[in-house]
């Protein structure tokens, strides 16, 4: 695919180790917290960090099957900030984002940026849990973890760095294979940095119970959490990705045990939004449609659910997927009126009517939303979408304009403002926004070749081609700044 600047590559392969190796028992103060000061930044500026986040994040689109899902998107960003509104040393604005996989792993690089893969979502069995996870993430952002990592590389073995180019981002996203590339790499130093890194994963640890009690969640999510893994792979030859880079010794579990305690307990009511996000990955994206019927009506039947309505709502989504979608609307509209600010209703039930032709009534529920929720992603999109099924082309985009005006690397609204213009055979603008679906995925060329191409058919507009020329010279800087990364 779409690959990274060598030298950016090398910056982020020689620090991304730092967050995701050997976690084991030190005999150190469990309860006191280190004070890192300035550590990393003799070597990386947060400004600098910002710059290589971006450019990763646009290569994981690029690779990745990110779920461009605006409702899981959603979720998972405001479970987040709750988080980080409670979290120290905070440097950027976070970005999270559910990877459709369903190992289960979470991994977090330059710029505050956070993956989760979904299969995480579904293995937990509260929000405490999940947000445990969300929370260590976090802490290896805010403790800067990665650049610390690079300066201690740094200072014991410089030359190290380039064997690191081949394997470490791979370990990131792939770890069982990409483990396997380190260890033929990093055989001289590794001892050092498996020493450092057991550091990392401790104060990660520390820090991410404290930052999860502080925001509100059950502490014990944690310790709760390692223990679902622990016993779910206890007698596999094969463990999960975040395994890998996260390892589990027992020690590890009961050092989160004794620290949770240090907190008062914090029972919660089950999460309807946790619920509900995961039913929609289990109805949406995994499993046979039928099966998934089955399931969930068996749930209900039996009432072996934790909410009655992510029940509901997942045998809805298996429904649609199923195409039985007059049975499907049934009932998510008696889900939408009992609770019509619910966008994980609003935006299933707008599926289920475009695949009806009922585009009124999508349009309707939508717009009454939008007077409500202005600029939200989910009814934005979802209204735009409607908008354009119904051939009101123009409606459609004046809403991502207004929309894109605001939040300009929204992957769906880009690439659904190009197929408007492209139904409007606006071909000079399908080309402008087409340039920016390529920028998000950090294929500069061809962003550039949509651009002068679309500058060809702008005509006489002049302020049209002034803009694109900008741009070009925009994405032309870019590169140049990603080469001297």
């Amino acid at each position: 695919m779409f690959k990274l600047a060598p030298a950016l590559i090398a910056i982020v392969l020689a620090s991304t180790t730092a967050s995701y190796a050997l976690a084991a028992n030190e005999q150190s103060n469990r309860n006191k917290l280190p004070e890192i000061g300035s550590a990393g930044f003799s070597v990386l500026s947060i400004e600098k960090e910002r710059q290589i986040g971006s450019e990763m994040m646009r290569q994981i689109r690029a690779s990745q099957p990110i779920l461009h899902d605006p409702v899981l998107t959603e979720y998972i960003n405001d479970l987040g900030n709750r988080l980080v509104r409670h979290a120290k040393d905070v440097n950027y604005s976070f970005e999270f984002f559910v990877i459709k996989n369903q190992e289960l792993n979470a991994f977090a690089f330059f710029g505050g940026h956070i993956a989760i893969h979904s299969g995480l979502i579904t293995t937990a069995n509260t929000e405490s849990e999940l947000a445990s996870v969300v929370a260590h993430e976090i802490s290896h952002v805010t403790q800067r973890h990665l650049a610390r990592r690079l300066e201690e590389q740094n200072r014991a073995q410089p030359l190290t760095m380039a064997g690191l180019v081949s394997g470490v981002l791979l370990t990131l996203i792939n770890p069982s294979v990409g483990m396997a590339a380190l260890n033929t790499t990093i055989a001289a130093s590794q001892q050092a940095g498996i020493n450092y890194t057991r550091g990392n994963e401790k104060e990660a640890d520390r820090v991410g119970i404290e930052l999860l009690a502080n925001s509100g969640f059950n502490p014990q999510g944690a310790p709760d959490f390692f223990s679902i893994m622990a016993e779910k792979y206890r007698y596999t030859s094969k463990p999960p990705a975040m395994l890998l880079t996260h390892p589990l010794p027992e020690s590890r579990i009961s050092d989160a045990r004794v620290r949770a305690q240090n907190y008062f307990p914090r029972p919660l009511a089950p999460s309807l939004q946790f619920e509900l996000a995961k039913a929609r990955i289990s109805a949406r994206y995994e499993g046979n449609a039928q099966d998934n019927i089955q399931h969930y009506q068996q749930q209900i039947d039996k009432q072996r659910y934790a909410i009655k309505a992510a029940a509901q709502y997942g045998l809805a989504l298996a429904l649609y997927e199923n195409k039985e979608y007059q049975r499907a609307i049934t009932q998510l509209e008696s889900l939408f009126h009992n609770d019509k600010k619910n966008l994980f209703y609003a935006d299933a039930l707008t599926d289920a009517y475009i695949a009806v032709k009922a585009y009124s009534k999508a349009i309707d529920m939508l717009a009454e939303l939008n007077l409500l929720m202005p600029n939200n992603q989910v009814v934005t999109l979802n209204y735009a979408n409607a908008l354009t099924e119904a051939k009101q082309y123009s409606e459609a985009e004046m809403l991502l304009q207004d929309y894109l005006t605001l939040n300009p690397q929204n992957f769906i609204a880009n690439d659904l403002l190009t197929t408007v213009y492209r139904k409007q055979n606006k071909l000079a603008l399908m080309h402008a926004t087409k340039a920016e679906v390529y920028a998000l995925l950090g294929a500069y060329p061809k962003a550039i070749d949509e651009l002068q191409t679309g500058y060809n058919y702008a005509q006489d507009n002049r302020l049209l081609k002034k803009r694109m020329q900008g741009r070009i010279l925009q994405l032309q800087a870019q590169q140049a700044r990603l080469k001297r990364l």
